[in-house]
C-alpha cells in the first residue's frame, strides 16, 4: 500500500527514487510517465492535454489497478527484487502488453535509466513479445515489409526516412513512444526494446479499440487531425526538378492548358533563388513572377515555391540569422551542416523566433505575388553525415529533440499562414514525426530511386504513414533518381507507377530525369542543373494518352477523394489504408503488402513488376467485387487473377459503390 499514490486523475507508483504515474489520457486511453528521480515531468512533445477523470483505481496491497473505458493498467509490485510490473488489458480482461520481469535472478530492469555522466539519461524500456503478434506503422521506411514483426527500426529521420514511432497492433491495440529523442526500436520474438539515446523521462500513451478505425480515431484524437483539404489538393500536380526559369514555367503551364489537361497545382523546384537561404526568386531568371502567378492562376493552377532551410554562408540573411542565434548550433568541427552548392547551415525550426523569421521573409518575397503554397523541402533536416550528436537546437540536443524538427518546421509556415488570413493550407514537406498533419502537412517519400523495388517500397511507406495519423501523402511518380525519359524499361514503370499515384492522396508527377543538362547564372557561375522534360507528352503519344486517361479518372473521383479528406479531418482515417483497416475480421487481409484500399470502397492493386500484364488479388469476405475494367462481379472471400494491360490496373469497387469507374479504368 505504502508504493502507490492516487487521485481522482491519476495512479502513482514510488520506489527507490523512481516516480512511475498512469494517466487516464483520451477516450480507452492511458498515458505512462516516469523519471528515476526527481519531480515527474508532464510536459509533452505531442499528445494534446486529453487527460479526464474518468478513470477507476483500486488498490489491493502489492498490486494496483486502473480502468479507463476499454483499456486497464496493472501495477505489479509482487515478486523478486521487488520490480513493479505494468501489464496493460482490453475490456474482455485478455492480456494486450506487459513490461518485462525482473527475471529473478537476473535483475532486470523494464524501465531502464542509465545516466549520461554529467547529464541525462539513456532509456530502454522492455516489454514482452507476442511472436504472433502483427505490428503496423512507425511512420516511413524504405522497405516493402508490412507487418514489422522481427524488425529493427532506427529511431531518427533521414532523407526519405520518416520515423513516427507509433505502431497499431493484431491484438487490438496503438502504442505511441511519446519522445522525440534519436534512438531505436526492437520488435523482437521474445522482446520488446525501446531505445532513447538521450532523454530525462520515459513516456508513452496505449490505446485499446474493437477496431483499426477506433484506434486511429482515439491515436488522431490526442496528436491532432489535418485540416480539410483545399480543392487544389484533390487532383493532378505537375512537377519536375527542375523549371528553373519563369519562361519554362510558362510554356509548360501553357501547353497543359492548351491541351485541356487539369493541373491544380504547378511546383516550382529549388535553387529558383540566388542562394541558399535568401528565399527569393532570382530576377534575372524569374523577371516577373506576379505576372507568371496570375497567368497560371488563369488556367485554374496554384503555383507552389520550394523553401529550403538551409542558409548558405554566403546568404544575405547568413550573418544577421547567426548573430540573432536562428541558427541550428555545431557542436564540435567546422560549422557545415550540409555541403552541397555551397557550405550550408540549417536554420533553427525549433526556435520560435526562428521560424517567425523565415516565415516573415517568404511572406515578403513570395507572398507580395499571391503565392501561398510552400514546398518545405530538406525538413529531416537533411545533415550530411547525420552525426545526430554534433547537433544542437533550440529545444535541445538533437540527440534528446531531433525527431520534432520536421513538424515544427511545418508549424511555422502554418502559424504564419493562418495569422495571414489563409485557411487553405497544404504544404509539401519531406518528413514528419507526431502531429505533423495538424499542420497542413503533406508528407512525401523522398529521394528515392527509379526502380521497381523502390516503386513496391513507396506502396507500403503510403500506407505505414496513414497508420502512423498521416492521411496527406504523396511520392514521386516515377521515382526521383535514374530515370532516362528516352529508355523503354523506365517508360514502363513510369507508367505502373502514374496507376498508382491516380489513387494515392495526392497525385504529382516529378522526378529528376536523365539526360540533365548543367544550368549558369548571368555572372557565369554555374548552378543546380535541371532534368530532362517531366511532362505527360514527354514519354511519347502512346504513354501520353495512357497518363491523360489517368488524369481524367483522378478527376472523376473528386468528389469521392473529396469525402476521404473529410473523413481524415473529422476522424483522423487514413486516405489509403491496408487491406485489415477495414476489414480485419478477415485473416488474409492482414498479410497484404502489395494491394489496399483508397476509401472504404476501391481495392487497389497495382502492377509492381516488369513486364506484368495480369496479378492475384484478394477479394475480402463478406462483399461483392465489381472489377473496374470489365464490369465483371466476384464474390468476396477469395483470390482472383487479374489481366491488366499497359494502360489498365486492377481495380475493384465494393458492393457496386463508385460504378463510375466501370469501364473508365
Amino acid at each position: 500500500m505504502k508504493f502507490f499514490v492516487h487521485e481522482k486523475d491519476y495512479l502513482e507508483y514510488h520506489n527507490a527514487g523512481e516516480t512511475l504515474r498512469i494517466i487516464p489520457w483520451g477516450e480507452n486511453s492511458l498515458r505512462v510517465i516516469s523519471v528515476p528521480n526527481g519531480p515527474l515531468d508532464l510536459s509533452s512533445s505531442a499528445l494534446h492535454d486529453v487527460s479526464n477523470s474518468t478513470a477507476t483505481i483500486a488498490i489491493e496491497d502489492e498490486i494496483a489497478k486502473i480502468t479507463n473505458g476499454k483499456i486497464s493498467a496493472t501495477i505489479d509490485t509482487r515478486g523478486w527484487n521487488s520490480a513493479a510490473v505494468v501489464r496493460f488489458y482490453n475490456d474482455k480482461d485478455e492480456l494486450i502488453l506487459q513490461e518485462i520481469d525482473g527475471g529473478g535472478a537476473l535483475v532486470r530492469k523494464a524501465r531502464a535509466f542509465k545516466p549520461h555522466i554529467g547529464g541525462d539519461f539513456k532509456l530502454k524500456m522492455s516489454f514482452v513479445s507476442d511472436p504472433e503478434e502483427k505490428i503496423f506503422g512507425m511512420g516511413q521506411y524504405q522497405q516493402s515489409i508490412l507487418d514489422l514483426k522481427g524488425c529493427t527500426m532506427e529511431l531518427a529521420h533521414r532523407n526519405s526516412q520518416a520515423s513516427i514511432p507509433f505502431y497499431l497492433s493484431s491484438k487490438g491495440y496503438g502504442f505511441f513512444w511519446h519522445n522525440p529523442a534519436v534512438g531505436n526500436v526492437v520488435f523482437g520474438k521474445n522482446q520488446t526494446e525501446w531505445l532513447a539515446e538521450s532523454t530525462t523521462k520515459l513516456d508513452y500513451w496505449i490505446t485499446v479499440g474493437d477496431t483499426p478505425a477506433e484506434i486511429e480515431t482515439q491515436y488522431s484524437m490526442v496528436t491532432g487531425r489535418a485540416p480539410m483539404m483545399p480543392e487544389y489538393g484533390l487532383g493532378f500536380w505537375q512537377c519536375k526538378l527542375r523549371y528553373y526559369s519563369q519562361q519554362e514555367v510558362l510554356e509548360v503551364a501553357r501547353k497543359y492548358y492548351e491541351e485541356q489537361i487539369p493541373v491544380d497545382v504547378f511546383v516550382i523546384d529549388y535553387y529558383h533563388w540566388p542562394r541558399c537561404g535568401d528565399f527569393r526568386f532570382d530576377e534575372s531568371l524569374f523577371p516577373d513572377p506576379k505576372a507568371m502567378v496570375d497567368e497560371l492562376r488563369s488556367y485554374g493552377m496554384e503555383i507552389m515555391v520550394s523553401v529550403w532551410p538551409q542558409i548558405d554562408w554566403r546568404s544575405e540573411n547568413f550573418e544577421e540569422m547567426r548573430q540573432l542565434g536562428l541558427l541550428v548550433q555545431t557542436e564540435h568541427g567546422l560549422n557545415v551542416q550540409m555541403s552541397f552548392q555551397g557550405n550550408n547551415v540549417f536554420y533553427d525550426a525549433t526556435n520560435p523566433k526562428a521560424r517567425e523569421y523565415v516565415w516573415e521573409k517568404c511572406k515578403k518575397n513570395y507572398g507580395k505575388y499571391g503565392i501561398k503554397l510552400f514546398w518545405l523541402d530538406e525538413a529531416e533536416p537533411e545533415f550530411s553525415t547525420y552525426d545526430f550528436d554534433n547537433y544542437r537546437y533550440f529545444k535541445g540536443s538533437v540527440l534528446q529533440q531531433g525527431n520534432i524538427y520536421p513538424r515544427e518546421y511545418a508549424k511555422g509556415f502554418f502559424d504564419g499562414q493562418q495569422a495571414s488570413g489563409q485557411n487553405d493550407i497544404v504544404n509539401l514537406v519531406r518528413c514528419a514525426w507526431a502531429g505533423s498533419q495538424q499542420y497542413g502537412a503533406l508528407i512525401w517519400s523522398g529521394d528515392i530511386q527509379s526502380t521497381y523495388q523502390a516503386f513496391r517500397d513507396q506502396i507500403v511507406a503510403g500506407l505505414q504513414m496513414g497508420i502512423s495519423g498521416i492521411p496527406w501523402w504523396t511520392t514521386d511518380i516515377g521515382g526521383f533518381h535514374g530515370g532516362n525519359i528516352h529508355d523503354a524499361n523506365f517508360q514502363e514503370l513510369l507508367i505502373r507507377w502514374f496507376q498508382f499515384g491516380t489513387f494515392c492522396p495526392v497525385m504529382r508527377l516529378h522526378g529528376n530525369r536523365l539526360p540533365r543538362k548543367p544550368i549558369y547564372k548571368q555572372d557565369g557561375e554555374e548552378t543546380e542543373g535541371t532534368g530532362a522534360d517531366n511532362e505527360i507528352w514527354s514519354y511519347g503519344e502512346d504513354n501520353y494518352q495512357i497518363m491523360k486517361k489517368f488524369i481524367n479518372i483522378r478527376e472523376a473521383m473528386r468528389d469521392y477523394t473529396r469525402e476521404l479528406m473529410r473523413q481524415a479531418h473529422e476522424t483522423g482515417a487514413p486516405v489509403m489504408r491496408p487491406m485489415f483497416y477495414d476489414f480485419p475480421k478477415d485473416m488474409h487481409t492482414w498479410d497484404l503488402n502489395t494491394q489496399y484500399m483508397y476509401g472504404p470502397d476501391i481495392l487497389v492493386a497495382p502492377i509492381t513488376e516488369p513486364g506484368q500484364n495480369e496479378r492475384e488479388v484478394y477479394l475480402p469476405e463478406g462483399n461483392q467485387w465489381t472489377c473496374a475494367s470489365n464490369g465483371e462481379i466476384f464474390e468476396g472471400g477469395q483470390f482472383v487473377n487479374v489481366s491488366a494491360e499497359i494502360d489498365s490496373l486492377p481495380i475493384f469497387l465494393k458492393d457496386q459503390k463508385q460504378s463510375y469507374l466501370v469501364h473508365m479504368i
